[in-house]
């Protein structure tokens, strides 16, 4: 037996992620560039392994959410360019510069002190400017009360090389009654970087707005780069699906650790929130919230034993859950989905009122990722 599997563990489809990404590239002009997003380890998928993948297969660009992310590929080898799409604290420009890492710039502050801690170094680095259209976080506004005249000073600020400028649609995933305030953004974002290279006399090499749920439902938006992130590991952001074919990369498994025998009356687990109503076999298995397993999906979660199904019992623990298998064939040394190819993630996810976002990345850095394909 592979020792990784000895417990609980995550198999990763390499091959699902190449179909997705192929599938989505394929919808692109020639000569667009594609980013794949690899920050939070690559959506929980494993981020050097996804990255060396992406490499691969041709992928232009890679975006994290922070320094440590994009030093941690760099250590591993990975050379493409990487965009970190948070903050970073200004007085690593030189480190950004050195392990040429591209910087995201959402205001004028932030360009006048990356460019300040440059000076005397010789080193030049890439930026790109976030403008923001309407998500409310980050970047320089060009709406409204914004000053339009901002992102052309930070073009011109010595040390910074304005390779790109982009923004991020907040409800292109198919919020209902949601689909004109995407094109109120992407309008807002094109007469945004007009202005900068208007006012500036130099225009972005990369203009990129593109994230999952544009990529299936607005490709007007692709530009000279897309970013889809949860879409590269084979989900869908809403319920559009358009014409992509997507494939789950991740399907998270637990081996049954004992089968115990409970007779009417007999609670499970803290709480005693359930009541076994008839003589019954509860399966223990070693998952729990420390593994990323969420609580709040006690005695709602639906289990897969190779293609039968048997109900999650009572409250899920930290290291353990229970299962209600009285009906099956289960044993000890049994392996069970919680979710992947047979249990939608997203089903999974709307039963404790999150997103399946949420799900892939809350698989703790303890369950071992098991590469196939």
């Amino acid at each position: 037996m592979d020792e990784r599997r000895k417990r609980t563990w995550a198999e990763v489809s390499l091959g699902a992620i190449e179909h997705n990404y192929r599938a989505m590239r394929a919808k692109l002009a020639p000569g667009a560039r594609y980013m794949g997003i690899v920050k939070a380890n690559a959506y929980g998928h494993g981020a050097i392994e996804v990255s060396r993948l992406l490499e691969q297969v041709g992928c232009d660009y890679l975006a994290v959410a922070c320094l440590d992310e994009a030093l941690q590929l760099r250590q591993a080898g990975i050379s493409l360019p990487i965009l970190i799409l948070g903050y970073t604290l200004p007085a690593y420009a030189p480190v950004l510069a050195e392990n040429r890492i591209t910087q995201a710039v959402g205001s004028l502050d932030m360009a006048r002190a990356l460019s300040e801690a440059l000076a005397g170094t010789g080193r030049t680095l890439k930026v790109h400017l976030k403008l923001e259209t309407g998500m409310g976080r980050t970047g320089f506004r060009v709406y409204g009360d914004g000053d339009l005249t901002a992102p052309a000073q930070a073009m011109a600020l010595p040390g910074l090389v304005p390779e790109g400028v982009f923004t991020h649609f907040c409800v292109s995933d198919g919020e209902p009654g949601e689909r004109d305030f995407t094109w109120e953004q992407l309008e807002r974002f094109k007469a945004g970087f007009e202005a900068a290279e208007a006012q500036s006399g130099r225009r972005f090499e990369i203009h990129h707005c593109t994230n999952s749920g544009a990529m299936i439902a607005f490709p007007q938006t692709y530009m000279d780069m897309v970013r889809p992130g949860v879409a590269l590991y084979g989900m869908y952001p809403g319920p559009e699906k358009g014409d992509l074919q997507l494939v789950p990369a991740m399907e998270l498994k637990s081996r049954v650790a004992c089968v115990e025998q409970h007779q009417p009356g007999d609670t499970i687990s803290y709480g005693r929130t359930f009541t076994v109503r008839r003589p019954s076999r509860i399966a223990v298995l070693p998952i729990g919230y420390a593994d990323g397993l969420h609580r709040t999906l006690s005695n709602k979660l639906t289990l897969d034993f190779d293609g039968k199904p048997a109900r999650q019992v009572g409250r899920i623990c930290m290291d353990m859950c229970m299962a209600d298998v009285t009906d099956l064939d289960v044993k000890p040394g049994d392996v069970a989905e919680i979710f992947g190819r047979r249990i939608n993630c997203g089903d999974v996810a709307a039963l404790c009122g999150t997103i399946h976002y949420e799900l892939l990345c809350a698989v703790s850095p303890r369950v071992p990722r098991i590469y196939v394909d």
